[in-house]
């Protein structure tokens, strides 16, 4: 650990918002900086950096431990950081009184943090969501008027490299396949992830994920479980229309109602699930119920995740371009009845046929993009030969980040012939977007922009 950045040299691993965030802080602090990234123009190339010139490395959390120059600072002996921890040391400067709760998995992570947020605000506390979402963690810390909390959602990228940290509270709210490519194997992917309850008071864990339940068997934290069944005392769960809490109230054999079904949009059940997990981390740090319910009764999740983008002749046309592994994919497809299926691009190493398994009873045609489309074509083929799937390639005049649309309206063009009353048109790609898009956000508007021009022809 160190403990005075003034003079020291800082070789930062990345140059993009973590990166950045990380040099500001640092250089404000006296520290020396220097950024290397394989990419960013005003960065030093990799190849070039010679570490004795170093007193410290921070790792931004996309780059994989096989890169070569992470491989020599792994078996040098510079001080290794990374933002995470580098925040929670600022935050022991600024803030100690500052309270974190932290939240990862494989899907629903910023819907979640974001509701907490929420809860915490509404109880008029002083809160914010940051890490993958909003401000990066060490500029939620590094300010004058401090959070008394801050609700992180953290990735297992961030999770590999953070040691220090400390939490309140911290839930897992699945575990799937997904970033495979980066960490090898499912083993060390939720390893990763299962990490963040090493340094939690009390964990709150998903009871209807197998994996999620099999792993926390390990760690001493206090455990609270949460699920779509009825709970037993000392978990959240449901009862016919209500969330309830049995867990953090006085008796146990006593349930309290945290909120109604209709509090929560959409009301489907991983967004439910989402609500219970937030309602436990808000009662972690003593928020009322009454909060909870008023604030899961104003939330409304952010754009890209479940987003109806158009309505007409009792078709809906759905952007869930945030649905980027097969978990989340299938999530949002066991939503809906019948479904003309948007998918492809990039896939991270992910299994495509447990996805086409679980869902081919609602799917009614897929539509297939993207780099990796294929695995999802031969999975469709091998599990549900009979569903119509229809690959669209790029047209010439498209590019990834250029002005022409022509590819997400061949997509939306070909939607319109498959559709009738009833089904749902919905973009749940099940793989990342960089192939085709700048992200998934642009993914996502794309989407939305093609539906307006050839569906509702604004």
């Amino acid at each position: 650990m160190l403990n005075n950045f003034a003079d020291q040299r800082f070789l930062i691993l990345g140059a993009g918002v973590t990166g950045s965030a990380v040099a500001n802080s640092l250089r404000s602090r006296g520290g020396l900086v220097t950024i290397t990234d394989d990419n960013a123009q005003d960065a030093l190339r990799p190849k070039t950096i010679n570490l004795a010139n170093f007193d410290a490395v921070v790792i931004s959390p996309g780059w994989r431990q096989d890169h070569p120059l992470v491989a020599q600072v792994l078996s040098s002996n510079l001080h290794i950081l990374n933002e995470i921890d580098l925040a929670w040391q600022i935050r022991s400067e600024l803030a100690p009184q500052q309270k974190w709760l932290a939240l990862t998995g494989t899907n629903g992570k910023t819907t979640t943090v974001e509701m907490v947020a929420k809860i915490l605000q509404t109880a008029g506390l002083k809160a914010v969501a940051c890490g993958n979402v909003g401000d990066t963690v060490i500029e939620a810390v590094d300010r004058e008027n401090a959070y008394d909390y801050l609700v992180l959602e953290l990735s297992s990228f961030q999770l590999h490299w953070a040691k220090q940290a400390q939490f309140v509270s911290a839930a897992i709210l699945n575990i799937a396949d997904d970033h495979l490519d980066w960490h090898g194997t499912f083993d060390a992917y939720a390893d990763a992830k299962f990490s963040i309850l090493e340094r939690a008071d009390i964990a709150i864990l998903n009871a209807d994920d197998e994996q999620v339940v099999l792993r926390a068997n390990r760690f001493t934290s206090r455990k609270v479980f949460f699920s779509l069944d009825t709970p037993a005392p000392g978990e959240i769960g449901v009862v016919e229309e209500l969330l309830v809490d049995r867990a953090f109230v006085a008796d146990p054999l006593e349930a309290a109602m945290i909120c109604e079904l209709k509090d929560i949009t959409p009301t489907v059940p991983h967004n439910v699930s989402n609500a219970l997990a937030a309602a436990a981390l808000a009662r972690t740090v003593d928020v009322s119920h009454e909060h909870i319910q008023k604030a899961l009764q104003e939330f409304k999740p952010g754009r890209h995740r479940i987003e109806t983008v158009y309505e007409s002749n009792s078709v809906s046309w759905i952007n869930d371009s945030k649905a980027t592994n097969p978990h989340a994919s299938s999530a949002s497809l066991m939503s809906h009845l019948s479904v003309v299926w948007i998918a492809g691009g990039l896939a991270k190493g992910a299994d495509m046929s447990s996805l086409v398994q679980r869902c081919k009873g609602r799917i009614k045609a897929a539509i297939l993009i993207g780099a990796d489309r294929q695995l999802i074509e031969d999975a469709l083929q091998e599990h549900a030969p009979d569903i119509p799937r229809f690959l669209v390639d790029a047209p010439a005049d498209y590019a990834r980040g250029g002005d022409s649309n022509s590819l997400m309206e061949a997509v939306v063009s070909q939607a319109a012939k498959l559709v009738a009353p009833g089904d749902t048109v919905l973009m749940a790609p099940a793989c990342a977007s960089m192939d085709q898009f700048i992200s998934y956000a642009d993914r996502g508007d794309r989407f939305a922009a093609a539906v307006r021009k050839v569906v509702a022809y604004e």
